[in-house]
C-alpha cells in the first residue's frame, strides 16, 4: 500500500513538474471572443484573425522569441457583465495573462480601473475611452490605432476635402450621425458637436437601440430633415439595416459614410445592391495580397489549424484587422523581451512593451506586412499612436472594396485639447496623480 502511495505521489510529482517546466516556456492571452449573437460576424473575423496569427508565430518561429503562445476562450457575447466575468475567470490562469483584449469599448472601458489594480494591459485597437490616450493618467489602458476623436475628424475632413472639393465647402452643411445605442456609440456626439463648430457645419445624432435591426423611425426623421451627408457609427447588424433603409428612403448610399465599425464585408453583403457605392473608413485594406497572409493560409491552413471555418473570409476587414491586432500584441511583446529578456513576461513587463511600442516601415516590411498594418508609435502621453486613415468604397457587383483616398489625419489638435479635458477631469475625480512621462520611458519604475 505505501508502494502505491508514493508511486501516485512520484506520478504527480512529475506531472506538476512537467507543467511548470510547460508554463516556463509559454505566455498566455486570454481570448474574450463572441461567436454568437447580434455581433458574431466582428467576433469571430477579429478573434480569428488574431488566433491564426499566434498559431503562424507557433508553428513557423516557436513563438515570440521561442516563447509559444497560448490561450483559452471565453464567450462574452459583446455584454459587458459577461466580459468583465470573463476577466475575472481567465486573467490568472496559466500563470497569469499577460494583456487582455475583448473588441468592445463597454467591456474595455468597465475594466480600466480593474486593469490599474490588477496590472493587466486593456487594449483596444481601434477604439476605447478616447481619454484613454493619456497613459500617465492611464498606465494600463491602450488604443492603438486610432481614437474615436481621430475617426470622425477624419470622416468629416474626407467630406470637405475629398467630397466636397475643400474643407471650406463644409460651411452650411447638415451632418447627421446615426448612432448604435451604447457607450461606444455615445462616445463621438460631443465630439462631432465640436468639429461642426469650427467647419460651420451642423451636426444631428440619432439613436438606434441595440442591436440595430429595426430603424425605420429614425430613417423617417432623416427624410424630414434631409442631411448633406450621414455618418454611420454602427456595429454588427444595424450597418447592412441602415443601408437597406437608406435606399427604401430615397437617400443615397454614396452619402452614407461608415465608421471604423461599419467597414467590413459582413457589413455590406447582407445589403446586396443596396451597399453599392458605399463608403467606410479604414486602418488597414481587405484582400489577402499580402505576404503575411499568404503564409498564414499556407502554413497554418495548409495544416488544418485555421480558425475560419468558412475560408472565404480570409482576406475580409475584420479578419485582417484581427491579423494586425495579432502583429501588434506580438511586437509589444517582443519589444518588452528585448528589454527584459527573451523569457515569458508578465503583465506589468507586457505593459511597458505595449507603451514603448515602435512598428515602422522597416519592421512591417520584416513582418511581411506592407501595405497591411500601419506605422504606429506609442509613447507614455500616447497610447493610440496611429491618428491616420483611409477611405474604402463597396463595388456591389464584384463584392469588393476599393481604396478611395490617401492617408488623411485627424484633427489632433482639437482632439487634443478634448482628450486633455476629460482625462484631466477623470484624474481630479477618482483621486489619480499624473505619473510623469519623461523623455526615457527606459526607467526602472516601469511596475505602476
Amino acid at each position: 500500500m505505501k508502494k502505491k502511495i508514493w508511486l501516485m505521489v512520484a506520478v504527480l510529482g512529475s506531472m506538476f513538474a512537467t507543467s511548470i517546466a510547460s508554463a516556463a516556456d509559454t505566455m498566455y492571452v486570454p481570448i474574450p471572443s463572441y461567436r454568437v449573437g447580434p455581433y458574431a460576424a466582428g467576433g469571430t473575423g477579429y478573434f480569428g484573425g488574431i488566433l491564426d496569427y499566434y498559431n503562424l508565430l507557433n508553428m513557423r518561429d516557436g513563438g515570440v522569441n521561442d516563447i509559444k503562445l497560448i490561450w483559452s476562450e471565453c464567450e462574452t457575447e459583446y455584454s459587458v457583465e459577461r466580459g468583465v466575468e470573463c476577466y475575472k475567470r481567465l486573467k490568472d490562469r496559466e500563470g497569469g495573462a499577460v494583456f487582455f483584449d475583448p473588441l468592445s469599448v463597454g467591456i474595455s472601458t468597465a475594466l480600466i480601473e480593474t486593469g490599474r489594480k490588477d496590472k493587466m494591459p486593456i487594449i483596444a485597437v481601434n477604439h476605447g475611452k478616447t481619454a484613454g490616450q493619456r497613459g500617465d493618467i492611464f498606465p494600463y489602458y491602450f488604443m492603438p490605432g486610432i481614437n474615436t476623436y481621430d475617426e470622425h475628424s477624419i470622416m468629416v475632413h474626407f467630406i470637405g476635402d475629398v467630397l466636397e472639393g475643400g474643407r471650406s465647402n463644409l460651411k452650411g452643411k447638415k451632418i447627421a450621425m446615426l448612432y448604435h445605442g451604447s457607450p461606444y456609440g455615445r462616445e463621438a456626439i460631443a465630439f462631432m458637436d465640436s468639429m461642426c463648430e469650427k467647419h460651420g457645419c451642423t451636426h444631428h445624432p440619432l439613436e438606434v437601440p441595440h442591436p440595430g435591426n429595426e430603424q425605420q423611425s429614425q430613417w423617417i426623421n432623416i427624410r424630414k430633415l434631409k442631411p448633406d451627408y450621414v455618418l454611420l457609427r454602427g456595429w454588427g447588424v444595424m450597418n447592412p439595416v441602415a443601408m437597406q433603409t437608406a435606399v427604401r428612403t430615397g437617400y443615397p448610399v454614396s452619402r452614407l459614410i461608415g465608421n471604423i465599425w461599419s467597414n467590413s464585408d459582413e457589413d455590406v453583403i447582407p445589403a446586396g445592391k443596396a451597399a453599392d457605392g458605399y463608403q467606410a473608413i479604414t486602418t488597414h485594406p481587405a484582400g489577402t495580397d499580402f505576404v503575411v497572409i499568404q503564409e498564414i493560409i499556407k502554413t497554418v491552413y495548409g495544416a488544418g489549424k485555421g480558425d475560419l471555418q468558412d475560408k472565404s473570409r480570409l482576406g475580409s476587414v475584420y479578419w485582417n484587422l484581427g491579423v494586425l491586432a495579432g502583429v501588434v500584441h506580438t511586437e509589444a511583446l517582443r519589444i518588452a523581451q528585448e528589454r527584459f529578456g527573451n523569457r515569458p513576461l508578465t503583465s506589468t513587463e507586457a505593459r511597458w512593451g505595449f507603451e514603448n511600442l515602435q512598428i515602422d516601415a522597416e519592421r512591417i516590411e520584416e513582418l511581411g506586412a506592407t501595405g497591411l498594418v500601419p506605422e504606429l508609435s506609442l509613447t507614455c502621453l500616447d497610447h493610440v499612436g496611429g491618428h491616420l486613415a483611409k477611405f474604402q468604397q463597396w463595388d456591389a457587383g464584384k463584392r469588393q472594396w476599393n481604396i478611395v483616398s490617401d492617408w488623411i489625419e485627424g484633427d489632433v489638435p482639437l482632439s487634443q485639447a478634448i482628450i486633455d479635458a476629460g482625462a484631466e477631469k477623470y484624474a481630479a475625480d477618482n483621486a489619480i496623480t499624473p505619473r510623469p512621462c519623461t523623455t526615457d520611458n527606459n526607467d526602472d519604475d516601469f511596475d505602476l
